[in-house]
């Protein structure tokens, strides 16, 4: 991990459209932050459905554990059916936004949406997690290519003063969902590449301080190893996230890393 970085990592955990109910999502969320509360050394991110937002809000704020939503439309109010706008977000509590997720590039969000949205997120004072990943990957490194002009492409109505409210989520699309996450080695190589386009972006001080998360079949078993041989600030995790032992566990992992 970055010498310049503190030590606290963070895991972002998105629940997608779980749980069923809001009960459920409010005894999650109670049982995330409870296990997040025992830790010294990471924080904690849920994002709920936009239904279950208000159901996830601690009763008191907490250092450990924050909210976090999975989307955001890019207009602030008007007549814009089954769009939820940053300032609802934010007067709802939520800290952190994803954007660019696989799954929503997937459902038509073009770099220029995502770039958007991120402007969006930023302007309402609340923290960006930029997802950026690969479909496929081969030995001709053509997967290099395609991160850095997502990147570039994802930040280009960002400025440097605003790029401090960025976190950038590495996640390779074919990793999602698959038996084994990648390889720590070559999460290490992608982490070291975020931050070079990030640094040519907006500066190499700049670079040296965004966090670079890890996502793509991220569970307790090889939790500690991304984050110690990946050299990431911190995890996105998906399905695990709403496994309550399991996500426990994975916590535990990452505390304990140095």
């Amino acid at each position: 991990m970055n010498a310049n970085m503190s030590n606290t990592k963070l895991v972002v955990g998105n629940w997608k459209m779980n749980p069923a109910t809001g009960d459920e999502a409010k005894l999650l969320a109670r049982k995330t932050r409870h296990a997040a509360s025992l830790l010294e050394h990471i924080s904690v991110v849920v994002c709920p459905p936009f239904p279950f937002i208000s159901a996830a809000v601690p009763g008191k704020k907490s250092p450990h554990f924050h909210l976090g939503a999975q989307s955001v439309s890019i207009e602030e109010g008007g007549a814009h059916t089954g769009e939820v706008g940053a300032a609802m977000l934010k007067d709802l509590c939520v800290e952190y936004v994803i954007v660019g997720h696989s799954e929503m590039r997937s459902l038509g969000d073009s770099d220029e949406m995502v770039s958007k949205r991120l402007k969006a997120v930023l302007d309402a004072g609340m923290m960006a997690i930029l997802c950026v990943g690969e479909k496929v990957r081969d030995e001709s490194g053509s997967h290099f290519d395609f991160v850095r002009e997502q990147m570039k492409k994802s930040l280009a109505n960002i400025t440097k003063s605003r790029s401090s409210g960025v976190i950038v989520a590495y996640e390779p699309i074919w990793a999602i969902g698959a038996k084994e996450a990648m390889k720590p080695e070559d999460v290490c190589e992608m982490t070291i590449f975020v931050r070079k386009i990030f640094s040519d972006i907006f500066g190499n001080d700049t670079a040296q301080k965004v966090r670079v998360l890890y996502g793509g079949s991220v569970k307790f078993e090889n939790a500690a190893d991304i984050i110690k041989i990946g050299q990431v600030d911190g995890l996105l995790v998906g399905r695990e996230s709403v496994n309550v032992a399991g996500f426990v566990d994975l916590l535990k992992a990452v505390d304990e890393v140095k």
